[in-house]
């Protein structure tokens, strides 16, 4: 079944592939990033895969912005079926070192994020009683890393918001929430770590410094034991959730995530459970 997809920050990695891959499965899709001035990389690979779609500005920390593109597709198709909010960055730097300004930025972008886009999509998805949000949640929004915690924080946020909506939302109105949790994805990850330390201050010489070295190495050592893998393989997960009649509250990406994750998901891997008690005993 054709669907109409809005699909937020795709001007690099997963956002493109994710883009890409609903538009060869034959998905009328919007591709939605915050400066349309970046979209080279999508058109390159749109290009290459002989697939056509639409590129709309849209700034996830802005809801005019939100607001403007969920509208120009309600005026061009007259529905939105799917809301991918994979828009986000990442962020390593212990609590105690970082500015107050970045840990604003990281839940602004990733939790409020997330947030504004579904609030602007529900009134539509409601009234025509479908409809599926997919957020791009992490490993890090079930278990917590070191020097992580701002950025966990804010995908522990973007966990609880996917279940609570699934819990009421989806048995009265027919739509579906799913977090999709991967480990890493291996094309950013010089985009990552080492980049975002030294773009925020850089190494501090204090009592952090041996872990947080530590940390950075075992980061790129794991390149090489499957926690990364490429933006398609984790786009073509996406995909499958996509197509599911009855999609899952929640799934991992790979062998590694599963096992990364599985003292807290091994009871009840795709949410459902969970999902169902808390209808029982709430609702």
């Amino acid at each position: 079944m054709k669907k109409v997809v809005l699909v937020t920050g795709t001007s690099t990695g997963l956002g493109i592939a994710i883009a890409v891959q609903a538009a060869q499965a034959g998905h009328v899709v919007y591709a939605s990033m915050r400066n349309t001035g970046k979209r080279g990389a999508l058109d390159a690979q749109v290009e290459a895969a002989g697939v056509t779609l639409s590129v709309l500005p849209l700034d996830v920390q802005d809801t005019a912005s939100i607001e403007s593109a969920v509208e120009t597709i309600i005026a061009e198709q007259g529905r939105i079926d799917v809301l991918v909010n994979n828009a986000g960055m990442g962020y390593a730097r212990s609590l105690e070192q970082a500015e107050e300004a970045d840990i604003q930025k990281i839940l602004d972008i990733n939790y409020m994020g997330v947030a504004r886009c579904t609030k602007a999509v529900m009134p539509h998805m409601r009234k025509a009683r479908s409809g599926h949000v997919i957020n791009i949640s992490s490993v890090g929004g079930l278990v917590g890393q070191p020097f992580n915690e701002v950025y966990c924080g804010a995908k522990f946020a973007v966990e609880g918001l996917t279940e609570s909506m699934a819990s009421y939302i989806t048995p009265a109105f027919g739509i579906h929430f799913t977090a999709v949790e991967p480990g890493g994805i291996a094309s950013e990850f010089a985009n990552t770590v080492l980049d975002q330390i030294n773009q925020t201050g850089g190494m501090l010489e204090d009592e952090y410094l041996p872990i947080l070295q530590k940390y950075v190495s075992g980061s790129q050592s794991r390149q090489d034991t499957g926690a990364y893998q490429s933006a398609d393989e984790v786009a073509a997960v996406v995909m499958r959730v996509m197509a599911a009649e009855n999609p899952p509250v929640r799934t991992r990406t790979s062998d590694w995530s599963e096992a990364f994750t599985k003292l807290k998901t091994e009871l009840d891997p795709d949410g459902r459970k969970q999902q169902a008690l808390v209808v029982e005993q709430i609702l």
